[in-house]
């Protein structure tokens, strides 16, 4: 795969992170309050909510990646130069992180941390981000955002928020989908006026979650 020159710049980066499995009921109510903004280009936003603790942890270790950032930029204008970057980035750091769980690599069930090469669906997101931002995405517009998959199962993707719409890169596929088109029931997502905090996706109020290892 060819990737551009400016990210063939980038040092190598690498992030250890957190998997998450949610209690099924959850999902249910989740998926139904969601429904209505199904196929809005962008995410509904329902006020703050806690961060995975996960998260917590990281940002307690690594302030520096967790500090209001004080921008106004809330959508990246979506060129197609950037949409390419957008495809680069995920197709590389899919190719580059071997999927294991926290489980395997920690012996906990719950990590975020800096890895080499391998770790679980929070490392892939976390470095993408880190990776785009070097590119000059503003921060701001790169959204670690935690949702279910379908079969009710913790995961985790980023979400580019853009003038086309909430895009989505994902380490379980190299197409660039809207958020809408995932198949996958939103929970929660970083605010974009501080990365150290959360809003919630969703007006379902009962999300609380078992944290398991995913990928």
């Amino acid at each position: 795969m060819k990737l551009s020159r400016k990210l063939l710049m980038l040092p190598p980066l690498a992030f250890a992170a957190l998997g998450l499995a949610f209690a099924k009921p959850a999902a249910a109510q989740v998926k139904k309050a969601n429904y209505r903004h199904a196929h809005s280009a962008f995410a509904a936003v329902y006020g703050r909510t806690l961060p995975p603790i996960g998260f917590v942890n990281f940002c307690a270790r690594h302030g520096e990646d967790c500090r209001p950032l004080g921008g106004r930029v809330k959508k990246a204008r979506l060129t197609a130069a950037r949409l390419d970057l957008l495809k680069q980035v995920n197709r590389y750091v899919n190719r580059k992180i071997t999927p294991v769980t926290d489980q395997e690599l920690y012996n906990q069930p719950e990590v975020w941390e800096y890895p080499a090469n391998a770790g679980d669906c929070e490392d892939y997101v976390l470095l993408k981000k880190r990776y785009l931002e070097g590119l000059g995405f503003p921060s701001e517009t790169l959204l670690i955002t935690v949702v279910l998959d379908e079969n009710g199962a913790g995961h985790a993707v980023l979400m580019a928020r853009t003038s086309r719409g909430d895009l989505v890169l994902d380490n379980r596929r190299d197409r660039i989908l809207p958020w809408y088109r995932t198949g996958y029931t939103y929970l929660k997502r970083q605010s974009q006026s501080d990365p150290g905090k959360w809003v919630s996706l969703t007006r379902a109020r009962k999300t609380r979650a078992r944290v398991y290892g995913q990928n």
